[in-house]
């Protein structure tokens, strides 16, 4: 089970909260299936980070071995938020085969 929370969503404007909101429980359902079969619970943070002109967003999932933890910066929060999750989702799926991996290689030793 994977759950969504969003942090700092006050600090975006308000024209961009419910496209962002939706962005993000879309892209969430991605992860429930990767981890319908994971014995731990997970939490996958977004966090909203507004100064200056730049929106700095972050995401990050606390996985068995480690803390996934990615950022990205732009102008604009919606675009920022969409290539954050696009990458994070790259990054996240890698450090899953990779615990599997040793998670079979230990089991047959």
């Amino acid at each position: 089970m994977v759950e969504l929370v969003v942090k700092n969503l006050k600090e975006v404007e308000e024209q961009y909260r419910d496209r962002i909101e939706r962005v993000c429980k879309k892209k969430i359902t991605f992860f429930e299936r990767l981890f319908k079969r994971y014995d731990k619970d997970l939490t996958l943070e977004v966090i909203f980070d507004h100064s200056a002109s730049t929106y700095k967003v972050s995401a990050s999932i606390d996985l068995k071995s480690k803390k996934v933890l990615l950022a990205k910066e732009d102008k604009d929060p919606l675009k920022a938020v969409i290539h954050l999750l696009d990458e994070f989702r790259k990054v996240v799926k890698r450090q899953y085969d990779h615990e599997r991996k040793l998670y079979v290689f230990k089991r047959k030793r």
